[in-house]
């Protein structure tokens, strides 16, 4: 990494930090003004005990693990899925044809609504609250990957095409890394799909594990400094994420898509 980009990461670092550090004294503010009860909008350092203590005890990681297994299972199955019928829309006419009815016509219906249909079909645990990760994540990576590799410059290909590039170089060399940004941006989304589908399948088709699970059991018993800390980790996981997974991605794909258009001038 060039000092150019890590100074670059250590300025968003410092920018996140002061953005959070921000959000999170006007809460205090807030919890302090006494327009809510200290049951309803608990003070941070009481969030931040009842965190640390689930975290001690080893309760907050095993529901984070199990919504994280769900969340990475989920996407993964998205992206095997929505990334190649995403090409293959954007490469064969009579694909998209046959597809683009059918995922306009699913794509609306929000994945939260399909809950209770699949707890009837697949029962309640894993598997129903892994497919409704995977429904809800599915279509953001499917419609950048067929935005992405349609809007790759037609001017490129026919370059390809007449310097004798075989379809897998034309393939691998020009429409991959011409859709990647979308490809990436497909993917943040997906991501951030996974987690909404996620904590609302686990409120209902969840048994005992999860965030989600821990959220909806604690606000029964009006633990709100419980659903505050369970909200903290998963805005926690989130933004490692992006940060880090995504970021790091992203710079990966720029750098490499630079290096060979610099090799191809």
């Amino acid at each position: 990494m060039s000092s150019k980009t890590r100074g670059q990461s250590r300025r968003s670092l410092v920018r996140a930090a002061i953005t959070l550090s921000c959000a999170a004294a006007l809460y205090q503010l807030l919890a302090m003004s006494g327009i809510f009860a200290q049951a309803l909008l608990p003070k941070l350092q009481s969030i931040v005990s009842t965190l640390y203590a689930m975290l001690a005890d080893g309760s907050m990681i095993e529901h984070a693990a199990f919504t994280l297994y769900r969340v990475l299972f989920g996407f993964a199955l998205a992206i095997a899925v929505g990334l190649p019928l995403g090409i293959l829309m954007a490469r064969f006419k009579p694909v998209e044809n046959f597809f683009l009815p059918l995922v306009s016509a699913l794509m609306p219906i929000p994945s939260f609504a399909l809950v209770p249909l699949f707890m009837l079909w697949f029962g309640i645990g894993n598997v129903t609250t892994v497919l409704i990760v995977f429904y809800a994540a599915t279509f953001p990576m499917l419609f950048n990957t067929w935005t992405g590799v349609r809007s790759v410059n037609p001017l490129w290909l026919r370059a390809a095409g007449a310097m004798g590039a075989e379809e897998n170089s034309l393939f691998w060399k020009v429409i991959i890394p011409g859709a990647s940004p979308f490809i990436i941006t497909g993917m943040r989304q997906a991501f951030l799909r996974c987690w909404i589908a996620v904590v609302g399948a686990e409120m209902i088709a969840a048994s005992d594990w999860g965030l989600g699970w821990v959220i909806f059991d604690a606000k029964e018993f009006l633990q709100t400094d419980v659903m505050m800390a369970s909200l903290i980790v998963i805005g926690g996981i989130g933004f490692v994420f992006e940060r880090v997974v995504f970021g790091s991605l992203e710079r990966f794909t720029v750098l490499r898509w630079g290096m060979v258009r610099a090799a191809k001038a």
